[in-house]
């Protein structure tokens, strides 16, 4: 190694920075540590010196970023790649760690979970290959079924509808293999619901798809709805209100079974353009869909013309896409090559990934932007691990195995928890993860 990149004794002057709150600052003077400490011998150092200010302090995780890039090596080596000298004291910022603290019981399911909606704290939204979607209070206790499909449920989605909820109504749009959407009004701590589960009936089913739907999406205001299926094609659905029909339990609907059938829905519009399924699809603002497809590419939607705008090529068959990181503008997507890449299409000129990441080694179900980081995204593989992503390093920061098969679906829950399903019929729920 250049003995530039050290003091010549197998040390290096550091100082420690941070932009954590107390009890979380160390003094910012300077030390001399051993040049081959890795992260976790730093970890070690920051916590005694944290300690040596209150002693009661428990130990904390920590990683440490050198000019904006996590250090996943030991330091000298660190240095030797980049080139970096120590002449001067080279400052270390160090942050959380970003790992699940925490592993909870699994919620076994009687077939595949193929999908799950963490978007409300309160609860995990489920589907599952034995036709039903679940709600689970707290992600442990099922207290509502929705039940009507006649096939696999391939996508849930809770949606924000401003113009019709209430803090104890939630709308839910489900699809399924049986080539049908289904809407869902549901009502909480109501006297009727005193007995969980409770099983409900959809208020509208939405038809028009010549094959299965595979994925679902709303717009802000969640008045719409859009879905990919394997017939190739995407259609918008206006979602309605309550007045259309008020989804019900059960033992009611069978008593006005001709009311399901009175309340159908047909497509307003229809994005063609894919030329096999369309397997992922997001809706981040109002005047843009974005899709993935087997048929290797990633395309952007005028909604309000029905063309597309964008189109992105990558050779594999994608499984699965999301919208966020900087500016809710980067492109996360991951298939057939086991590859998550991340694209900026604000970059004119170039189709070629800002960032890859290649830990997996089976086929990538899911991916998912943490809604509060520019840098922070998970992925899901039928390698049967779900793995944590930061874009300031090429390495995962976590990779968690709780399935005992292929992870079919993830996704971010309250903020520090991930939520997983996979074909070993199991909904798990990591926690404790430390976004800062």
């Amino acid at each position: 190694m250049d003995s530039s990149n050290t003091n010549g004794s197998g040390q290096v002057h550091i100082r420690f920075l941070t932009k954590l709150q107390p009890p979380f600052k160390v003094p910012p003077t300077s030390i001399a540590v051993p040049a081959n400490l890795t992260r976790m011998g730093l970890s070690e150092i920051v916590n005694l010196l944290l300690k040596n200010i209150n002693p009661d302090l428990h130990s904390t995780p920590f990683d440490f970023l050198i000019d904006g890039e996590l250090i996943r090596m030991p330091i000298e080596q660190f240095l030797h790649i980049k080139g970096i000298s120590v002449e001067k004291v080279l400052e270390i910022e160090y942050i959380r760690a970003v790992a699940p603290q925490k592993q909870g019981d699994s919620s076994l399911h009687d077939d595949w979970v193929s999908a799950v909606d963490g978007t409300d704290k309160r609860f995990v939204l489920t589907g599952c290959y034995d036709n039903l979607a679940r709600i689970w209070k707290h992600g442990s206790l099922c207290t509502h079924i929705l039940q009507g499909h006649n096939g696999a449920v391939t996508a849930v989605k809770l949606i924000d509808n401003k113009g019709n909820s209430t803090g104890d109504e939630i709308f839910i749009a489900t699809g399924a293999k049986d080539k049908t959407l289904k809407l869902w009004m549901v009502k909480f701590d109501a006297a009727e619901y005193a007995h969980y589960p409770v099983k409900m009936s959809a208020f509208k089913s939405l038809k028009g798809h010549a094959s299965s739907v595979q994925c679902i999406s709303a717009n802000n205001f969640g008045d719409m709805l859009c879905s990919g299926s394997w017939d190739s094609s995407i259609k918008l659905w206006r979602v309605g209100s309550k007045g259309d029909g008020d989804s019900v339990p059960v033992k009611r609907r069978r008593l006005i079974a001709e009311e399901e059938e009175s309340h159908e829905g047909e497509s307003i519009a229809e994005f063609v353009g894919h030329t096999q399924c369309v397997s992922s699809i997001i809706w981040p603002d109002s005047q843009t869909i974005y899709s993935a497809s087997w048929d290797h590419s990633i395309r952007s939607w005028d909604v309000q013309s029905g063309k597309a705008v964008w189109n992105m090529v990558c050779g594999k068959a994608l499984n699965c896409l999301d919208i966020g990181g900087e500016g809710s503008a980067l492109v996360a997507a991951g298939g057939s090559d086991h590859v998550l890449r991340v694209w900026d299409p604000r970059k004119p000129g170039t189709l070629a990934p800002t960032f890859q990441f290649s830990s997996h080694s089976s086929w990538i179900s899911a991916c998912k932007w943490h809604s509060r980081s520019t840098f922070h995204l998970l992925s899901a593989s039928y390698d049967g691990k779900v793995m944590l992503w930061d874009l300031r390093t090429a390495w995962p920061l976590a990779k968690i195995d709780s399935h005992d098969d292929k992870v079919l679906c993830a996704d971010w829950w309250k903020d520090d928890s991930l939520i997983s399903g996979g074909a070993d019929s199991k909904l798990f729920i990591s926690s404790g993860i430390s976004i800062s």
